[in-house]
């Protein structure tokens, strides 16, 4: 899966995918499902592969503005506008904004007096470690959660069709055709969801 697209969620009514695309978009389509009757319709992340749950309440213009609210569109971008919308605005005191997030560390002592000792200072030195580590690290980290995605929305959805469990064992396996091949009498849409969020398709 690409590091950072453009987020994604789906929702399906049953075994039948009812919308796919950014969060606001999803919710409105499922509200207006909501009103028929039909299949319960469950809606995932498809970043990690969780159900979520969608605040429905109100008219569409209503839901649209909360979600905006939340700044929660699912629009990966949404960091750029902002801070194109900042740009022409005068200048605060202090270090620039360049997306940086502050968050506690906890290390040893010996751990932080290498860090202080390094060129640049310890938040440098943890950056290059970081990123030398993705480096290395091959995909594998994306590939893990990329499985991880495809079971937690299988096991939502699937679990009670036949094979499940060869299914997963294949998914965990890294056996692409097996798991494309075990899901071949399964609803179509469940199948191919499942082999997009697995980035096996």
């Amino acid at each position: 899966m690409p590091d950072d697209p453009m987020r994604t969620f789906t929702a399906f009514a049953g075994v039948r995918r009812l919308a796919s695309g950014r969060l606001i978009d999803v919710a409105l389509a499922v509200k207006a499902r909501a009103a028929e009757e039909g299949d319960p319709i469950l809606a995932f992340d498809d970043r990690s592969g969780a159900v979520i749950d969608l605040d429905l309440r109100g008219t569409e213009a209503e839901i649209t503005a909360r979600f905006a609210e939340l700044g929660n569109a699912g629009d990966a971008t949404s960091d750029v506008e902002s801070r194109a919308d900042t740009a022409g605005a005068p200048r605060s005191r202090g270090r620039p904004k360049l997306g940086v997030i502050a968050r506690e560390v906890t290390l040893l002592p010996r751990q932080w007096e290498w860090l202080a000792s390094q060129p640049g200072g310890a938040s440098q030195a943890l950056r290059r470690l970081v990123d030398e580590a993705r480096r290395v690290d091959g995909g594998q980290t994306r590939t893990k959660a990329a499985r991880e995605a495809a079971y937690r929305f299988l096991s939502a959805l699937a679990g009670d069709l036949p094979g499940f469990e060869e299914v997963i064992r294949a998914l965990f396996a890294g056996d692409a055709e097996g798991f494309a091949d075990r899901m071949t009498a399964w609803p179509p849409d469940i199948r191919a969801h499942a082999l997009k969020l697995a980035a096996l398709a």
